[in-house]
């Protein structure tokens, strides 16, 4: 089997610390940035503002408010105004979606750029694809990014540790996921001989055990705004080591049935768009084990599931039962996942749909 992988480690240059923020103009410089864009949010750009005002002093920024998603529209709308204002350099300041949107632009412009995540909810800051969602917030797929990868990621904990709580705790959940869907994938003896695919394997491990040691102690001090080594531990492997699963595992680690899940969920489902991206995955991560028939996993998972709040199952979304038609469209679009096939296990649609009914009659039961 041929597993040459595509690796993209990671951002040029990274520091998440008290202070890190002090390191910008220097990279600015580096690359003889003169006119940079910076592209922010609401609530989170009004934390993350007193960190950044001194970049006013040498260099010519321009603020601009983003939409709110990270859609094909938005995104070209930010390149046009890079392009008519003729910036050299783009900062992104926000969540996930925010960074996403910063690292499709650069793309598109072909002008460098960094981030500055403001929580820890997922491993955006760090990957080199972008989530794209519709203007009305329904998924619509993704872009990826190969040669393209962010000058710096930079932030600081201070600032992390101000964001709402349940963003953190989506945030673990979407990273646990990392580890359940390369497992049975990575296990395989063929891979064995890769070097980059079992640096993958072992980082999806650190994933895990952090989040099953710390992760819980974490959000405690998190809500009580404490910075402590628990606390950068788990927000530093959500959206750093996170995003070293898949960029060094390519497709063999970047996601499988718990992201397709959540994507077609996502699109044919209105109802979910009020749950965050981490917390519709974990719902992903159940269902990816009721693929491969791992209850025993799940029954170990559900008090973590239950002190964090998190869905077990479409019923508890308030999505089941669903009409035959949805759940058809849902269980087609999953399939059309070609990463799901990479599961060493019969994969169609009428395994994936049992999946699906599996699930909710299991998760009720054990209610």
């Amino acid at each position: 089997m041929d597993t040459v992988v595509n690796v993209k480690v990671g951002p040029q240059f990274y520091k998440y610390g008290q202070g890190a923020m002090e390191m910008i103009p220097d990279i600015l410089n580096e690359y003889g940035a003169k006119r940079v864009l910076l592209v922010h949010g609401t609530i989170s750009w009004e934390k993350a503002r007193p960190y950044l005002e001194f970049l006013d002093e040498d260099f010519a920024i321009e603020y601009e408010k983003y939409n709110g998603e990270c859609s094909y529209n938005e995104a070209n709308r930010l390149a046009k105004l890079v392009e008519d204002g003729n910036f050299d350099f783009i900062i992104g300041v926000g969540g996930g979606k925010l960074c996403d949107l910063v690292y499709y632009v650069g793309s598109l412009t072909k002008k460098p750029f960094g981030v500055v995540p403001t929580l820890a909810s997922n491993c955006a800051p760090w990957a080199p694809l972008s989530v794209m969602y519709k203007d009305n917030g329904l998924a619509e797929g993704k872009t990826e990014h190969y040669k393209r990868q962010a000058a710096f990621l930079i932030t600081d904990p201070t600032l992390v540790i101000d964001a709402p709580i349940k963003f953190f705790i989506a945030g673990i959940a979407d990273t646990l996921a990392k580890w359940y869907e390369s497992d049975m994938i990575l296990e395989q003896p063929q891979f064995e001989a890769n070097n980059f695919l079992m640096l993958a394997r072992h980082s999806a491990r650190i994933c895990k055990d952090v989040l099953a040691e710390d992760g819980l102690k974490a959000i405690e001090d998190m809500r009580n705004g404490n910075v402590s080594t628990e606390f950068i531990k788990v927000s530093e492997v959500i959206f750093g080591v996170a995003g070293l699963v898949g960029g060094f595992g390519d497709k063999y680690a970047r996601n499988t049935a718990a992201h397709a899940i959540h994507d077609a969920i996502s699109a044919y489902l209105p109802g979910v768009h009020n749950y965050l991206h981490g917390e519709k995955v974990a719902y992903g991560i159940f269902y990816q084990l009721a693929l491969e028939g791992k209850w025993q996993v799940i029954d170990e998972l559900i008090p973590m599931y239950e002190a964090l709040s998190l869905p077990k199952s479409l019923t508890e979304m308030g999505e089941y039962p669903l009409p035959e038609e949805e759940l058809n469209n849902i269980v087609e679009l999953v399939n059309k996942k070609q990463k799901v096939h990479l599961l060493p296990m019969t994969i169609n649609e009428a395994v994936l749909k049992k999946a699906i009914i599996d699930l909710e009659k299991y998760i009720n039961t054990e209610v």
